[in-house]
C-alpha cells in the first residue's frame, strides 16, 4: 500500500517519521506539502502522529491513478463551497442560530434529513427571493483547492457530479460557473418573489444522492474503483459507501469513522494527490 500524507506545513522529517512507523524505507515528495510512502504497513502510532503534527493521511493501494476515473461525486455546502447556505438564508431572516443548530444535528445524523430540511426551509417563509441572489453573490465562496480539483478533473476527462440536501439555485449556478457535468439537490417554492417555506416535490436526502450517484455511474459504465466520493455529513453516507475511495472532507465524526480517509487539514486539491 502507499501511505499519501500531507499537510499545510508538513515537513521532510515528519515524512520521514511517518515511513520509520509504517516500516518503509520508500520515501517520494509528490508536492510542497505532501509525500507517497511506498510498501507502508498500518501501525497504530500513525494516527495520533499525524493528528499532533496537523497531517491528513490515506492508506492507497499502489497503482491507482486520478486519469482512470469516471466519476467524483462531491456535496455543495461545506465540501464544495465553504458555507452552508440555508444557514445564511437563515442569518438574513434573523433566525440563523435556530436553523444553524438544526443543520449541525441534521450533519451529524441526529435527525430525520427530510423532516430537519422541511422544518428549516418553514422558518424562512416570507424571505424575498433577493436573499438567495445575495448568498450566491456576497457569501458563497469555494473551498479552497476546488477549483484545482475540478480542472484536474477536466484534465482527465473525469464526470463531477454534486449533490446537495440544499437548492438548485445554487447548485446550477455552479454548474454552469465550474462545468459541472450533473448536479441533484432541492428546489424551493417561490411564489410572488417570496419564499414560500416550502421545498418542491421530494427532498434530496441520504438515499437520493446515493440513487443518483448509482444512476451516473452505469450511466458511464464505470466500475466501483473508478469513482470516488466527498463528503461531509451524515447524508453523505449512503453515496459514499457506493464508491472506489470514499473522503470526509473536514466531516463530522460519524463520516471520519466510516470514510476510506479523511482530509481535515488540507483543501480539496488534496484529493488529486491521493492518486498516483
Amino acid at each position: 500500500m502507499n501511505l499519501i500524507a500531507q499537510g499545510p506545513s508538513m515537513i521532510a522529517a515528519q515524512a520521514q517519521e511517518l515511513a520509520r512507523l509504517a516500516g518503509s524505507s520508500t520515501v517520494e515528495r509528490i508536492a510542497e506539502h505532501a509525500w507517497r510512502i511506498r510498501k507502508a504497513a498500518p501501525a497504530d502510532a500513525i494516527a495520533p502522529y499525524c493528528e499532533s503534527e496537523r497531517i491528513d493521511y490515506a492508506f492507497i493501494p499502489e497503482g491507482r491513478r486520478f486519469a482512470d476515473l469516471k466519476l467524483l461525486a462531491m456535496d455543495m455546502d461545506s465540501t464544495l463551497i465553504t458555507i452552508e447556505c440555508i444557514d445564511e438564508l437563515g442569518d438574513i431572516a434573523g433566525c440563523k442560530s435556530e436553523i444553524a443548530a438544526i443543520t449541525a444535528q441534521a450533519m451529524r445524523g441526529e435527525l430525520d434529513y427530510p423532516q430537519s430540511l422541511r422544518q428549516r426551509v418553514g422558518l424562512l417563509a416570507g424571505l424575498p427571493e433577493s436573499a438567495l441572489t445575495a448568498v450566491y453573490e456576497q457569501r458563497l465562496r469555494l473551498t479552497p483547492g476546488a477549483e484545482q480539483l475540478l480542472a484536474a478533473c477536466q484534465r482527465h476527462n473525469v464526470r463531477v457530479l454534486l449533490v446537495s440536501g440544499g437548492f438548485t439555485f445554487f447548485t446550477e449556478r455552479l454548474k454552469a460557473r465550474l462545468g459541472i457535468d450533473y448536479t441533484i439537490s432541492n428546489r424551493l417554492e417561490i411564489n410572488a418573489g417570496q419564499l414560500t417555506g416550502r421545498v418542491i416535490g421530494d427532498v434530496v436526502d441520504a438515499d437520493a444522492k446515493a440513487a443518483k450517484f448509482a444512476a451516473v455511474m452505469k450511466e458511464l459504465g464505470a466500475r466501483r474503483k473508478e469513482s470516488v466520493a466527498i463528503g461531509d455529513g451524515a447524508n453523505d453516507l449512503k453515496m459514499m459507501a457506493l464508491a472506489g475511495l470514499s473522503v470526509a472532507f473536514h466531516a463530522k465524526p460519524v463520516v471520519r469513522a466510516q470514510a476510506s480517509c479523511a482530509i481535515s487539514w488540507c483543501g480539496l486539491d488534496a484529493v488529486v494527490r491521493l492518486y498516483e
